[in-house]
C-alpha cells in the first residue's frame, strides 16, 4: 500500500518523530489506527446510548417510570441482603 501525504501531514509526522514520541513512521501509523478504531467504537457506543436514553424518555413520557425513592430503597434492601449472607 502506498500513501501520499500532503506537506502539512508529513511535517506533523516528522515533528512527532523528532520529539521522540514514536520510534518509527510505522509505530505512529499503528497508534493512529488504534485511535481511529477506538473512535469508531466510541461513536457506536454513543449512538446506542442515545437510543437508550430516547427510549427511556419515551417510557417516562408514557408514565412507565419508577419513583426514584422507591428504586433507592430497593437497592438498599438488596445491598443489605447481600451483606447478611
Amino acid at each position: 500500500m502506498q500513501i501520499t501525504l500532503n506537506p502539512e501531514q508529513e511535517a506533523f509526522i516528522q515533528h512527532q518523530l523528532a520529539k521522540g514520541r514514536y520510534q518509527s513512521v510505522e509505530d505512529l501509523f499503528s497508534q493512529a489506527l488504534i485511535l481511529l478504531q477506538q473512535q469508531q467504537e466510541y461513536d457506536q457506543w454513543l449512538g446506542e446510548t442515545r437510543q437508550k436514553v430516547e427510549a427511556g424518555i419515551a417510557a417516562l413520557d408514557q408514565g412507565e417510570g419508577l419513583d426514584g425513592d422507591v428504586v433507592v430503597a430497593q437497592l438498599r434492601d438488596r445491598l443489605h441482603q447481600g451483606s447478611d449472607g
